[in-house]
């Protein structure tokens, strides 16, 4: 598929205390999941990150902010600046349950559309989702703008949302979009991982 998948690991890690996208759920470090799961369903991986001789290791193409300290919008429009594909689907580096299927049906969903974003009950989900390079302009006016908030460059573009009916048939949307902020989310993913791997056995 003519697509990339944009990784971005840029946060602060506050709450966590170290850097969550090398925290291990199930033994392996999150963003190495994130690689192995996206790499059948896309053209190249670009991981956004100020940090990048803490990446090199990964194998992955490195991009950092071109303008700092705006939070995620900023590293999504680092990254779609940086790509060499129409569509991106963009993922936070504490998703330990990302699944290829739900990242190529959103891709699919993509043809006519700058952004498609999943909707799950009353909630979008921005850092699951596919932005194309058209998005670059508006979001960069929202940065210089001091607008951080992900959606609000929507309303400059094409908007696709995909809802239950489609995210429920590729498992359970809860799982998907869990993210792994805290020691606290970290013990209840490890949970998850192992209850699931207890089902398939």
């Amino acid at each position: 598929m003519d697509a990339a998948a944009i990784i971005l690991s840029g946060g602060r890690n506050s709450r966590m205390g170290r850097n969550k996208a090398f925290v291990a759920v199930n033994g392996k470090a999150i963003i190495a999941q994130i690689i192995e799961k996206l790499r059948p369903v896309t053209a190249e991986i670009i991981v956004v990150t100020n940090c990048p001789d803490d990446y090199r290791h990964l194998g992955v193409r490195l991009t950092g902010d071109i303008i700092p300290d705006q939070g995620p919008l900023s590293g999504i429009h680092a990254g779609l600046s940086a790509s060499h594909c129409r569509n991106n689907i963009v993922v936070a580096c504490d998703m330990p349950f990302v699944e290829a299927p739900l990242a190529r049906a959103l891709l699919e969903l993509a043809p006519g559309y700058d952004v498609v974003v999943p909707q799950w009950r009353d909630y979008l989900q921005p850092l699951f989702a596919v932005y194309a390079k058209t998005c670059i302009n508006p979001i960069e006016a929202c940065l210089r703008g001091n607008i951080r908030k992900i959606i609000s460059f929507y309303p400059q573009v094409r908007v696709r949302y995909a809802g239950e009916a489609l995210l429920s048939q590729w498992g359970d949307p809860e799982r998907f979009f869990f993210n792994v902020n805290t020691p606290a989310d970290l013990e209840a993913a490890q949970g998850v991982a192992e209850d699931r791997d207890a089902g398939t056995r």
